[in-house]
């Protein structure tokens, strides 16, 4: 399933609960959005990378590890994908186990580098050590802070999802976070939730994150480089700069991968009318044990799926403001709706 539709979402009502509670990191979220949903996805989901090639038509398919036999486009044979960096050739794998806890930090890590992961209780210090370090190494632009608090509301979320940490109830066919009950969740939350409720234009959204460029602060927060700043003497352990030239190959192949996967994500989980109502593919139906879309809603609505998303939504904002209690120079951020044109033209119209 998509991956990004949730996070997307997740991020989005995490910038919200940010903007009721007056952070000032709702701020930053706002003027750079697009900044803040790349880092919700593609920040961290570094794993976003082809897992074939059809040989028929050349064209990149699957998913990271995803095994795949034949092509879904051609029912013909595929190849191994596999990314060329310094006249080597990195599996899908192989970018999963270097990469995947580094961008969790929490959890994800591969079996030989678990010491490394960071405890759930102590991400609000490596979140505002990364933040801090956003300012004064990479900085004085906001872009790249946006960015950072995208990433932070994907571990966030990713942690919630998977009961990796409590304070999200929900058992929706088959339980939390499972392969059967993806498709419900994505499909309520791009219809119901993204289009009816938020308004938001899907394509537009997703087109934008992929416009995004790479930013450097990534590898930072990665601990891929050398170790410096408030991360650097805080965090002190897993700083490997022999993989920067690999990190940077994979975070320029996640964008041009995921602009490929945009299209079929926008096809896939389009709604068909039929004489009983709207239907979705066929696939995700399947996947979801045989459920049709109406059925879909009625069991998202007895899940009380919303409620669990104003929980990520809550949950996100807590760890928003204890980084911010954290970092106090984070109130000093420009708030840029003061003074309002009526106050302005208060003064300058005569």
């Amino acid at each position: 399933m998509s991956g990004i539709i949730g996070h997307t979402m997740y991020a989005l009502l995490g910038a919200k609960a940010a903007a009721q509670r007056d952070l000032p990191v709702a701020r930053i979220t706002k003027r750079h959005l697009s900044s803040y949903l790349c880092g919700a996805y593609l920040g961290a989901d570094v794993g976003t990378v082809p897992s074939v090639i059809c040989q028929d038509t050349g064209t990149p398919l699957g998913y990271g590890s995803e095994r795949i036999l034949k092509s879904p486009l051609t029912g013909g044979p595929v190849k191994p994908w596999r990314l060329e960096v310094d006249d080597k050739f990195i599996t899908p794998r192989q970018i999963h186990d270097s990469f995947y806890g580094r961008a969790h930090i929490a959890f994800g890590w591969a079996a030989k580098d678990k010491a490394l992961a960071v405890a759930w209780e102590k991400l609000p210090q490596y979140f505002s050590s990364v933040l801090k370090d956003a300012q004064q190494l990479y900085g004085p632009g906001e872009r790249q802070l946006a960015y950072a608090l995208g990433w932070m509301t994907h571990v966030i979320g990713d942690g919630l999802i998977k009961s990796i940490a409590p304070g999200m109830d929900l058992h929706l066919l088959d339980g939390k976070y499972t392969s059967s009950n993806r498709p419900i969740q994505d499909l309520v939350t791009f219809h119901e939730i993204g289009i009816k409720e938020l308004k938001l234009n899907w394509a537009a959204v997703l087109n934008d994150v992929v416009d995004c460029p790479i930013e450097p602060l990534q590898v930072h927060y990665m601990r891929v480089g050398q170790a410096q700043g408030h991360l650097g003497k805080r965090f002190k352990a897993g700083w490997e700069p022999q993989r920067l030239a690999l990190l940077l190959e994979v975070m320029a192949e996640n964008r041009r991968y995921q602009r490929i996967r945009n299209g079929r994500i926008l096809k896939q989980l389009a709604l068909k009318k039929t004489d009983t109502g709207f239907q979705c593919d066929q696939i995700l139906s399947e996947r979801a044990k045989g459920l049709k879309y109406p059925e879909m809603l009625e069991l998202a609505q007895k899940a009380n799926f919303r409620h669990a998303l104003w929980q990520m939504g809550e949950a996100i904002a807590d760890i928003f403001s204890e980084v911010v209690r954290l970092m106090p120079e984070m109130t000093e951020v420009w708030q840029g709706d003061k003074p309002t044109w009526k106050e302005i033209g208060s003064k300058w119209r005569k």
